[in-house]
């Protein structure tokens, strides 16, 4: 006998949207491993700058004096700036250097690096904020102390622009730098889906791709529609409050794990996700579940299109009950200028997308359609 099909997975029937540049085939990974159908969109690119004139030019005027405070911001930027330092043959000064002086390490990442390295942190927050480490820094005398900031995509120029007011002088360090993707299309894509509401959520792991993303719906004439979209039917998921603050600028509700993780991430969404587009049903003597854009029926699961979905959904607010024509349009299309038979048609397919189930969903002669009832 053949081997029973495998059972959905919690994420069967949800469509995901991936921001992500780095580590983005682990997130993707996790996320089809559940059942999950992403959409892949890189909102950034990170362009390192191992052979950048920039960055030398930093790591040079950080070994002309010794260094009293060295801030660590990312773990990826850490290891890519010792290791830019590495082939330079400057490696061992640069260590020596951040030995004497006092590190600063802005989250478990970034400390995870600085100790990998060979140094020990002298503070790291309990937060990820580089607020808190700004706070910490003011909270000393900096009046003719030197300080290097080692940047994390974008320029830190308020945090840099605070310690110089207190008479720091300070360097900062461009390891690597944020970059539009070279392919802008996915993005667009994505915004459109999220328009349609065609993704059950969108997953963001650093504020800048948030910015990008909401930068490209602006050029598109869709950023209101996209929040709109994020404040109702598309969850938002960030990798932590810092990544979540233009989503939260904005006025969205976003959802965060307790730790900043891409596991946790995709725990976080597998436990929220179903809790909002799950609906079990009992239908024609079936158990059924309606989950995303799937029909799960016993170990079986049925992908719909996003259309055939809201039909499906409209109808199984009260099986039995009878559906117009014009009120399924009114709930699939309404801000299109279809007709009903559009409507027909969805239906037709929304039938062949249930295979031998199709006939849950029954015509009534010149009043609409119906789920079944037995």
């Amino acid at each position: 006998m053949p081997d029973a099909p495998a059972p959905p997975g919690p994420l069967t029937g949800f469509t995901v949207g991936v921001t992500a540049a780095r580590r983005r085939d682990e997130l993707v990974a996790l996320l089809t491993r559940r059942g999950a159908r992403v959409v892949q969109a890189p909102a950034l690119r990170i362009l390192p700058l191992e052979d950048d004139i920039a960055l030398r030019r930093a790591t040079e005027q950080c070994l002309t004096a010794p260094l009293d405070y060295v801030v660590a911001t990312t773990g990826v930027g850490w290891r890519g700036w010792m290791s830019a330092a590495d082939g330079w043959g400057r490696g061992a000064e640069l260590s020596a250097a951040c030995r004497d002086a006092v590190v600063l390490s802005r989250g478990p990442k970034a400390t995870g690096a600085v100790r990998a390295s060979g140094l020990d942190e002298g503070y790291s927050p309990g937060s990820e904020a580089t607020d808190e480490l700004l706070t910490w820094l003011l909270a000393r005398p900096l009046a003719g102390r030197r300080i290097a900031v080692q940047e994390h995509g974008l320029p830190l120029t308020s945090f840099t622009a605070a310690l110089r007011e207190r008479g720091a002088e300070v360097v900062p360090v461009p390891v690597y730098r944020w970059a539009p993707p070279e392919d802008p299309a996915p993005v667009r894509r994505l915004v459109e889906l999220t328009v349609r509401r065609e993704v059950h959520a969108l997953t963001f792991t650093s504020a800048p791709a948030i910015t990008a993303f909401l930068a490209t719906a602006e050029a598109d004439g869709l950023r209101e529609r996209v929040v709109e979209a994020m404040a109702g039917d598309v969850l938002p998921l960030c990798v932590g409050p810092l990544c979540a603050r233009p989503l939260l600028d904005a006025g969205l509700p976003v959802t965060w794990p307790e730790r900043g993780r891409l596991g946790a991430l995709v725990r976080t969404l597998t436990e929220t996700l179903p809790a909002r587009g799950r609906r079990q049903l009992r239908v024609a003597g079936r158990d059924l579940v309606l989950q995303g854009s799937a029909l799960l029926i016993d170990r079986e699961s049925y992908w719909l299109s996003p259309k055939g979905a809201t039909l499906l959904r409209a109808l199984a607010e009260q099986p039995g009950r009878v559906l117009s024509r014009a009120e399924l349009l009114r709930r699939a299309w309404a801000d299109s200028d279809a007709d009903e038979h559009a409507v027909e048609a969805a239906i037709a397919r929304l039938r062949a997308s249930l295979g031998p189930h199709g006939d849950l969903v029954r015509t009534v002669p010149k009043r609409g359609y119906r789920l079944a009832t037995a």
